[in-house]
């Protein structure tokens, strides 16, 4: 599985931010939703393109279009909805699919509450979307899902990453790419990514205590 580390300064400032304990819900979404805006550029650096003939004001051109704009989306709950909006200004046009996962504490296994995919995502480019890579569980789990939706081209976009999901990830699902901006150090006794950015959800939703 092929780690793309994004070293764009705009996404380094973004996650200084996201980082900051005293970053509140209000900014911490806007910070979250454009270093996904960047982060998500990577993951689409190379989707094909078509050409065409324009008339511009003065006279002729050629240019490329997107061959096809109806990209799947899938965001993971709840984290990964505050990535939605980015790709969304990015790719109106996206189909959008829903995964639910809810972590046990005790064994910090995904458990899987909801999900609403399209059918056939054969020949779609599936970007999964959620903050955090920490135990790779819930990736494993959202991968394993689009899979028996026939998804072939499926990479995961994330903010951080710990080194213990990557490489569970890359041992079941070698071909999956994901983009993230950052490989942190390692997780902590309760599976949290450290240095991280703490619970994306509860600071995204202002529910942190």
């Amino acid at each position: 599985m092929p780690v793309i580390v994004s070293q764009h300064p705009l996404l380094s400032d973004c996650l200084a931010h996201l980082r900051d304990r005293r970053t509140g819900p209000v900014e911490f979404r806007q910070y979250i939703r454009r270093a996904a805006t960047l982060l998500i550029c990577e993951a689409v650096r190379d989707i094909p393109l078509k050409r065409t003939e324009i008339a511009t004001p003065l006279g002729h051109a050629v240019g490329e279009l997107l061959a096809d704009r109806r990209v799947v989306a899938v965001p993971i709950l709840r984290a990964g909805l505050g990535m939605l909006g980015a790709l969304l200004d990015l790719f109106p046009d996206a189909i959008v699919g829903i995964i639910g996962l809810h972590r046990d504490e005790k064994t910090f296994s995904p458990r899987e509450y909801y999900h609403s995919l399209p059918e056939n995502l054969s020949r779609k480019t599936t970007l999964i979307l959620d903050p955090m890579l920490a135990t790779g569980g819930s990736l494993l789990a959202a991968i394993a899902l689009l899979k028996k939706k026939k998804a072939g081209d499926v990479r995961a976009v994330t903010l951080v990453a710990a080194p213990e999901g990557v490489k569970r990830v890359e041992r079941r699902y070698p071909e999956v790419r994901v983009y993230t901006a950052s490989i942190d150090a390692r997780l902590n006794k309760n599976a949290y990514i450290i240095p991280g950015i703490g619970d994306a959800g509860d600071r995204i939703f202002g529910t942190a205590k």
